[in-house]
């Protein structure tokens, strides 16, 4: 009933340019989204829900193109005789028309969709391959941007020049695609914007955890709320336990809960176990690392280790989604958290997308997908979608394979030993970017 209506009142035409993009994210998806927040657009704009969703998405694969830019690049808007401009002010009350909700339960929805392609011919051991890690993202410093998300502050008393974001995800190690997130307020505990992400694990997989999750109630919550849902996660250094049996190298342990866990969560026991590997990394430094995966046999030690090594893949993730596809931005565009929250959705829908289309390249070609570039998949993606919006809609289909073919050529030769250690960098002090730009000035 909806979707006639929707047809009937706004005449959504086909994005001409996103055809490639828009055969991952069929429009029933983007009505479903709508239907189910109740934003859908029921009088005739030439900027309809459907077209802003698709508008949001753009703006993150043309970070530095403005607005009304990425709208006439693109031929977003709807005809119209009498007006053949958008101004600005309308783009940005269209966005506040749609909010974030819409976009959140696109990504929730598309996320999982595309998680699942494919899912058979990535797996380890029977199991699908995670990986939880947290990250930020920097807001425009109005009023209220600080006022809801808040910012770093330091011993000294001074605070972060930008707003700050603070996220959580979930992402598949092979395909690099984000399954899911949580982020909010730069202030609350990442161990908050974890525990939901946790419950919603499927059953039948491995994640992988940056050792700052080492708790006992994420980690008992994910191997005890599932079928075979399992952990895998380095020690502390400070990290305390028993040996009940095996060998220093690998062997079965048992930690005792802290009262303070305890008492937050009544439900967790006194003591758990898990098996504890050691493994030595590439720099030669020794590490131990704790996991569910209890059986030897099955998983060895050096697997387990392997495993994780491939878990410091997911680290490039957020550099290819905020360096490469957000163009390395100072900050994000939105001066309201709503804009920012709807900005960060349409995001993670539009770098799953590129992904998700090198996932299909790199199956034509008898590769991985992690043999593939992203920032030069995402360069073939943005002209190739440019070169289609003013191409004949019979040439498209040619166009759609000449592109796969394209993208087969973002193979990154494999360098052995290489090595990308983690630096320490200088904390940023208040106003210095402005301040330098006025001295340049």
């Amino acid at each position: 009933m909806l979707s006639s209506q929707l047809h009937a009142t706004t005449d959504v035409l086909p994005v001409a340019g996103l055809h490639r993009l828009a055969e991952h994210l069929p429009l029933a998806w983007i009505e479903q989204a709508l239907s189910a927040t109740g934003t859908a657009s029921i009088r005739r704009r030439r900027l309809p829900a459907e077209q802003v969703v698709w508008l949001v998405i753009a703006l993150a694969l043309y970070r530095h193109q403005s607005m009304p830019e990425v709208l006439a690049t693109l031929d977003l808007a709807l005809p119209s005789a009498a007006a053949p401009i958008i101004s600005k002010s309308a783009v940005t009350q269209a966005r506040q028309r749609l909010g974030s909700e819409p976009l959140a339960s696109l990504f929730s929805q598309t996320a999982s969709a595309w998680c699942a392609q494919d899912a058979e011919r990535h797996t380890w051991k029977g199991l699908s391959l995670w990986a939880m890690d947290g990250t930020t993202f920097r807001a425009p410093d109005s009023t209220e941007n600080r006022a809801y998300f808040g910012a770093q502050s330091y011993a000294s008393g001074k605070v972060a020049s930008y707003p700050q974001v603070r996220a959580v995800s979930i992402t598949a190690i092979p395909t690099h695609l984000v399954a899911d997130m949580a982020f909010g307020q730069y202030g609350q505990n990442e161990m908050l914007y974890a525990k939901p992400l946790v419950e919603r694990i499927t059953d039948h997989s491995l994640t992988v955890f940056d050792r700052g999750f080492l708790c006992a109630e994420i980690l008992l919550g994910l191997s005890l709320g599932g079928e075979e849902r399992h952990y895998l996660i380095p020690a502390k250094s400070n990290t305390k336990w028993e040996r009940l049996s095996g060998t220093e190298q690998d062997g079965l342990v048992r930690m005792r809960v802290s009262p303070q866990a305890r008492a937050k969560a009544p439900s967790l026991p006194e003591y758990w176990t898990a098996r504890a590997v050691r493994m030595v990394s590439a720099n030669g430094k020794e590490r131990t690392l704790l996991t569910s995966l209890l059986d030897r046999r099955r998983f060895k030690a050096e697997d387990l280790a392997e495993c994780y090594r491939r878990r410091w893949e997911i680290e490039t993730s957020y550099r290819e989604l905020k360096q490469s596809l957000l163009g390395s931005a100072l900050t994000l565009r939105s001066q309201q958290p709503t804009g920012v929250t709807q900005e960060i959705w349409g995001a993670l829908i539009a770098y799953n997308l590129v992904r998700l289309e090198m996932a299909k390249a790199a199956i034509q070609a008898k590769l991985e997908p992690t043999d593939l570039s992203f920032l030069r998949a995402l360069h073939i993606l943005q002209n190739e979608m440019i070169w289609a919006a003013g191409m004949a809609p019979g040439r498209l289909p040619d166009h759609l394979a000449r592109l796969r073919t394209q993208l087969q050529f973002a193979i990154v030769e494999k360098r052995r030993g290489r090595q990308c250690p983690r630096v320490v960098k200088a904390l940023p002090k208040r106003y210095t970017v402005k301040y330098l730009k006025k001295n340049l000035n």
